[in-house]
């Protein structure tokens, strides 16, 4: 797998809706979230380019004031970047990796009409 990423001497952390991870310096953020996940985060389903829009995430570097919208397929990692916010096909890759932050973050992205369904899906999962 290591031939997928740009050469790296050390691993940066970064935290991604509140959880921390170390991932490869010198590296775009969606590279570095295939790292945390090689298993789902899949060639075919993100176009690497800029052109599907699908690996949008809110941003926030520490120089800067507040969260910023980014493409991650266009971004390089960063130590102390903080991601806020990740499009619903991140979510849906990381979730296993993110635990029930996954969860939270798809919820308070959907329409109203659909934070029900999640909620009744949720109940019934848990019981």
């Amino acid at each position: 797998m290591s031939e997928v990423f740009r050469p790296y001497e050390k691993l940066v952390e970064i935290t991604i809706l509140g959880k921390t991870f170390l991932v490869p310096e010198r590296n775009s953020l969606l590279r570095a979230f295939q790292f945390i996940s090689p298993e789902t985060i899949p060639y075919g389903r993100f176009c690497w380019n800029q052109e599907c829009q699908f690996c949008r995430v809110d941003c926030h570097l520490p120089d800067d004031d507040r969260a910023r919208p980014i493409l991650s397929c266009k971004f390089i990692v960063s130590e102390g970047m903080a991601i806020s916010n990740l499009a619903p096909e991140l979510v849906g890759c990381l979730r296993a990796k993110l635990g029930h932050v996954a969860q939270s973050n798809r919820e308070a992205a959907a329409p109203p009409q659909t934070k029900a369904s999640l909620a009744a899906m949720a109940t019934a999962e848990n019981e």
